[in-house]
């Protein structure tokens, strides 16, 4: 039997009231008053859809055997390149590439279940299959979507042995209900009338498909433990829910209060905290939204329990976090304006793409190597053992850096480097199990930065470069929360 067998999420550190925003630019639409309230999580100036992606995908690998993925599968509607696949950045920097079929999945906003369904129908017996949502839309300033769109991404493994989560089966409607819009030569997307889009849209279309499954395999809303409707508006949820005749208890929270729309990711990431409070036996439903609804109907194992333990999750982010409090910052976090970074900041040197293919696995799933003599790692690769006890030359095997955790042992605040949020940090990072590498740190103010504090290892933006098309990505030393 296929179904899910591991979920995980990320939600970025960084949260931003609301009420900020709308102090800022809320003269210009009094109307928006309303969606002033709580908060949404914001994406760091080195974070984007494919390291959040990463992160969600650890999450859901933690507890799991660790056996290959024979996919990864990725969804978005704001990829950072519209031409090089984006979906095998990310197996990569999760160390999968021989034998995996990589997919990005775009262009709705219920490209998240179109990826889950596609693997769904594909994986074969023993295999396993990534699935992750991850968006950071854009909403131009003062419109309601600033307001509204937050940053997040989930991740669900498929597979048909150790399910906690069996598939039982889906329904789809495809309409062309143009809500949200936007061209490739745009950054802000375009919306309709919001109370058509209500009406019309999220009570027509995502109760069709909801019925519509219903009716395929004899179910009434009733007989669902969760319910879970990715629709962003609190009046519409309502809506659908009296539609479907199911009690306010079914319907699983939307994050938007503290969370925000995060698009594609949307029904993944509800779908992950349902199954964070899932018992066995319970029944979910998956309705998503974007051009049409897919509905899809789960029913939980026994299985559930075991692969809790260590995960994050849902609810784990979301008890970390830190506010983001000016407005001009989040501006140039999402590059809305332009930022002076100083001279050192004008001309940046061309990321080499040959040298970068060459060192791949180190740049990408920073891999060293370890010396089969004595047992030391050491990054990066080289045919020497550095142990001055050693000197073993040519006995070295791939080593991973990526999963293990740190100490750091130095570190500065450096105020001349060109960076978006000064000063850059960054230090020598000691590894459990030896190794040592000085590495940036992300995640943290310089005044809360310790000699000896944990520290692990995160995905994310290292050269940022769109005059030349291209962003280069590695890791960061991350401090240990929670």
């Amino acid at each position: 039997m296929a179904g899910i067998t591991s979920y995980g999420a990320y939600i970025p550190r960084y949260r931003m009231n609301r009420k900020i925003i709308y102090e800022q630019v809320g003269w210009f639409d009094m109307a928006n008053a309303g969606l002033s309230r709580g908060e949404k999580a914001v994406a760091n100036y080195d974070e984007d859809t494919i390291t959040m992606a990463v992160a969600a995908a650890r999450d859901c690998l933690i507890g799991t055997n660790g056996k290959g993925l024979n996919g990864l599968y990725l969804a978005s509607t704001s990829f950072p390149f519209a031409e090089r696949q984006n979906a095998v950045i990310a197996s990569e920097a999760l160390n999968y590439s021989a034998g995996v079929r990589a997919a990005d999945f775009g262009g709705s906003l219920k490209a998240g279940t179109t990826a889950l369904l596609t693997a769904l129908d594909g994986v074969k017996e023993g295999e396993s299959i990534m699935v992750c949502g991850s968006d950071a839309k854009l909403g131009k300033p003062a419109s309601s979507q600033e307001l509204t769109y937050g940053d997040g991404a989930a991740a669900l493994l498929v597979g048909t042995e150790g399910v906690i989560a069996e598939f039982k089966g889906s329904y789809s409607v495809s309409r062309d209900f143009v809500d949200n819009r936007r061209i490739s030569e745009e950054r802000f997307g375009h919306t309709w009338e919001a109370r058509w889009i209500r009406d019309a849209g999220y009570e027509k279309i995502i109760p069709e498909a909801a019925i519509g499954l219903a009716g395929k395999y004899n179910l009434k809303a009733a007989d669902f433990a969760r319910i879970v409707i990715a629709c962003p508006v609190a009046a519409a949820v309502q809506g659908i829910a009296r539609a479907l005749g199911a009690k306010p208890e079914q319907i699983q929270d939307n994050l938007m209060a503290n969370v925000g729309d995060t698009g594609a990711a949307m029904s993944l990431m509800m779908l992950a905290a349902a199954l964070e409070e899932a018992k066995p036996g319970d029944k979910i439903m998956v309705l998503s939204w974007g051009n049409g609804s897919d509905a899809l109907y789960f029913e939980v194992t026994d299985k559930i329990e075991k692969v809790k333990a260590g995960k994050k999750g849902v609810k784990g982010h979301l008890s970390i976090k830190s506010d983001l409090t000016p407005y001009g910052k989040y501006l140039i976090y999402k590059n809305i304006i332009p930022l002076e970074i100083g001279i050192r900041g004008e001309e940046l040197a061309a990321w080499s793409i040959s040298l970068a293919w060459s060192i791949r696995e180190s740049l990408t799933s920073l891999i060293g190597c370890k010396c089969k003599v004595c047992g030391t790692p050491q990054f990066p690769k080289r045919r020497v053992c550095l142990n001055p006890e050693c000197d073993a030359v040519d006995q070295m095997e791939d080593y991973c850096f990526s999963d293990k955790k740190g100490k750091l042992v130095s570190y500065t605040g450096d105020n001349l480097a060109a960076s978006f949020d000064p000063p850059m940090i960054y230090g020598m990072v000691d590894f459990e199990g030896g190794g040592r590498m000085f590495l940036n740190l992300t995640d943290c103010a310089l005044d809360s930065v310790k000699v000896g504090m944990p520290v692990k290892m995160s995905f994310r933006r290292k050269q940022i470069d769109p005059k030349r098309g291209y962003y280069g990505y590695f890791w960061k030393a991350v401090p240990v929360t929670g």
